[in-house]
């Protein structure tokens, strides 16, 4: 039995005194007295909490916090704050937990900074999605890169899309909307967004916004809704907002490393498919099952995928490149002062002389950097051999080429000297025009082993390599002979 019925069940049946009950139970006479009289047992909250020592202060916290209500959020007074002020301002010696307690209380009593009730949701299945932007860091190709990562989550079911780009601009945001349909085999009739610069040119009273003109038409093409939070508001899409957290603790946790940005997506992708067995906290079935029943209400994709290119006009300058988004590409330095045309893609950029594509490069995101294919040199390099070891397309390339061509190289140009060796060089780095890297850098190790000392040895060995009747096109109808002794090769370049 608990002790309030000891104590009463002692005094009432068997008699024991006040003292002796206080002896026992260890529990003052008051207290006995209490419980014999039938008074509530326990302890009451008080009606008051007094404050001793930091009573002479209060009214100076309550104006403190009352003027806090004029100021930014981010610049209101903390518990700390208020703590360090009263003992440096006004001589304050009690505790700083005697200060966080009533400022706790005061808060509450003057109606701000309160936790906040929730309304539970039950969204319509297929109806509404949420989009936002989330920064992570990742190694990508050996080096350390800080990403954005584009989320998209059904409201109903919870199932979600996460893919990662260089930045937030707008081309990577339409890229983004496109592999998430896909992802989702469809097009949720209502997406809900911040408000994001590449969809929002201006934000106006309540919930109207200017959108930006090319958001409008990729919305009107795909037909769906954008609604837009309030400022200040990701109460408002919450759930995507959770996302980006979850994302970031669960997909980027330990920091992620891929070879590069594809590889790393496709990591990302796996790992979203996988969430589909995931139950959520309060719902009966998984996210896969749910998603099942929403797929449905979803719109279908349009026949022909919107175009997400730019389309530009520039001038190829005296280096033979064009600049596109303040950074430089380059095209066959023969092109030199053309007009040509360039396609911006959100990770390519394609370069055409009126309908003919002229080159290819992988997009470059920030200011002031050379995308440099070496091949579009190699021509004029000939012609100025010289200027090689100075070429910034040769000092890129030669940062990661095989250490067979560097060793090749120095033989050509023992044996030729240093102008007739370079450029006899260069017409080995023209093979890869027509031959797989694999194939060009092999016959130069072959080469090498046999002391051959001419691009013409390394030309062969790769005709030989490709069979009788690519001889017989090389030559151009001239008979072929049968397989010669590549080691004479050695001694017709001076080589021993």
């Amino acid at each position: 039995m608990d002790q309030y019925e000891f104590i009463r069940t002692a005094h009432r049946v068997y008699g024991k005194n006040i003292s002796e009950l206080s002896r026992v139970t260890g529990h003052s006479r008051n207290t006995v007295k209490k419980a014999v009289r039938g008074e509530p047992w326990g302890y009451r909250e008080r009606e008051k909490q007094p404050f001793p020592a930091l009573g002479p202060y209060l009214t100076i916290i309550d104006g403190w916090l009352t003027d806090d209500k004029e100021q930014p959020k981010k610049q209101r007074h903390t518990a700390r704050r208020i703590y360090n002020r009263l003992v440096t301002e006004h001589g304050y010696a009690g505790g700083e937990s005697t200060v966080r307690r009533y400022v706790r209380i005061a808060k509450v009593n003057l109606g701000f900074d309160s936790t906040g009730a929730f309304i539970p949701g039950d969204p319509e299945a297929g109806f509404e999605a949420e989009v936002d932007w989330g920064t992570a860091t990742a190694i990508i190709a050996g080096k350390r890169t800080t990403l954005k990562f584009f989320c998209m989550r059904s409201k109903y079911s919870g199932k979600h899309f996460v893919r990662a780009y260089p930045c937030e601009r707008q081309q990577a945001f339409f890229d983004a909307h496109l592999h998430a349909f896909q992802f989702f085999s469809g097009i949720f009739p209502v997406l809900i967004y911040d408000n994001l610069t590449p969809a929002v040119r201006k934000v106006l009273q309540g919930r109207s916004r200017i959108e930006q003109d090319s958001f409008r038409k990729f919305r009107a093409y795909h037909s769906f809704e954008a609604r837009f939070t309030n400022r200040n508001a990701g109460n408002e899409k919450g759930g995507v907002e959770g996302l980006v957290g979850f994302s970031r603790r669960n997909y980027m946790v330990p920091v992620p490393e891929a070879t590069s940005l594809e590889e790393f997506n496709a990591m990302l992708l796996e790992q979203c498919l996988a969430y589909g067995s995931h139950t959520i906290d309060g719902r009966e079935h998984s996210v896969d099952v749910l998603f099942e029943a929403e797929k449905e209400h979803l719109l279908t994709m349009p026949e022909s995928v919107f175009s997400n290119q730019q389309s530009l006009t520039c001038k190829v300058d005296k280096f033979g490149t064009v600049i596109v988004d303040k950074n430089r590409y380059s095209v066959p330095t023969r092109y030199t002062g053309q007009q040509v045309s360039v396609l911006l893609g959100v990770d390519s950029v394609a370069i055409y002389l009126k309908t003919r594509k002229i080159a290819v490069h992988k997009r470059l995101y920030g200011n002031n950097k050379w995308q440099l294919d070496p091949d579009h040199y190699l021509d004029l390099l000939q012609e100025r051999p010289m200027a090689f070891n100075s070429a910034r397309p040769i000092r890129q390339w030669r940062i990661s080429w095989p250490e067979s061509l560097e060793k090749f190289l120095d033989r050509l140009c023992l044996a030729q000297g240093e102008t007739k060796g370079t450029k006899d060089f260069i017409a080995v780095l023209m093979l890869y025009r027509n031959y797989e890297a694999s194939e060009v850098e092999t016959a130069v190790e072959l080469a090498f082993e046999n002391n051959i000392s001419s691009s013409q040895g390394v030309r062969h060995l790769l005709i030989y390599a490709n069979g009788v009747e690519s001889v017989t096109n090389a030559l151009d109808g001239w008979e072929s002979l049968p397989p010669a002794d590549v080691k004479q090769y050695g001694q017709l370049g001076g080589v021993q």
